[in-house]
């Protein structure tokens, strides 16, 4: 027999020795390394001295760890034993203007982000539809929104209703969802619930500040997304947990 030198026995075998890709870490069936939350002012704001807010998280938390989306980091992290990597865009503008609204360009970077989970916050900055016109109008363009992200990667998507509740609008989100495979989070109940705006924590010169969840609405709204994700994820059984899935 031949003999071959070891390290031409190594270099030919390279590839049978590789490890699979690392898949990064996972909630239940669900992969959650990177997780983007695409919302409004309850999500992520800025500061805005001239109407009291001087936060840069989600209105009207009283410190970053306490707004939703830190807390359903910190639950991730908790669950997976690893931190995920997040992004958080307040998308309000596309709210205020869905029907012209370039998608495809404005979301590059949360393209290029590959989501693994992304949470889906909006509507309470949409108006009203009133026609069938803007219904449908509106119906397509967060269709789009959905299918576009979901040709990005291979994201689970989950999109809750709006905190202060709408029925017109929460249903055309609902049908969205269902017809793009996302997950609809119903939190109508939160918003019927004046304990969990801000005005109930503390004094809030703005009322527009003040209506935004405070501490134990934000805490109420990370309560149901985690929900969600570990129900979609497999790790809580709906007969159990005294739910039923949300149907379109």
């Amino acid at each position: 027999m031949k003999y071959v030198p070891w390290i031409l026995v190594l270099l030919l075998g390279a590839p049978t020795l590789t490890r699979a890709a690392d898949p990064g870490p996972k909630l239940g069936t669900l992969p959650a390394g990177r997780v983007l939350f695409l919302g409004n002012s309850i999500t992520l704001h800025g500061p805005a001295p001239a109407i009291g807010w001087t936060g840069n998280w989600g209105m009207a938390a009283s410190a970053m760890d306490k707004d939703y989306v830190h807390i359903v980091t910190a639950e991730i992290a908790k669950s997976t034993g690893v931190k995920p990597e997040t992004r958080v865009r307040n998308i309000a503008d596309f709210e205020r203007g869905y029907e012209a609204f370039d998608i495809t360009s404005q979301f590059k970077a949360e393209f290029d982000f590959k989501a693994d989970l992304i949470i889906i916050a909006i509507g309470e900055n949409v108006a009203e539809p009133t026609t069938e016109t803007a219904r449908a109008s509106y119906q397509a363009a967060l269709g789009r929104l959905i299918s576009t992200f979901q040709q990005h990667g291979h994201p689970t998507v989950f999109a809750r209703s709006s905190f202060w509740p709408n029925a017109s609008k929460d249903e055309i989100l609902h049908k969205a969802s269902a017809d793009a495979g996302a997950t609809f989070i119903d939190l109508s109940k939160l918003g019927h619930d004046a304990s969990n705006a801000a005005s109930a924590e503390r004094k809030i010169e703005h009322a527009g500040v003040a209506a935004h969840p405070g501490d134990k609405g934000m805490r109420a709204i990370a309560d149901e997304i985690i929900g969600a994700i570990k129900r979609q994820a497999g790790l809580v059984n709906e007969e159990k947990d005294g739910r039923q899935p949300v149907k379109p």
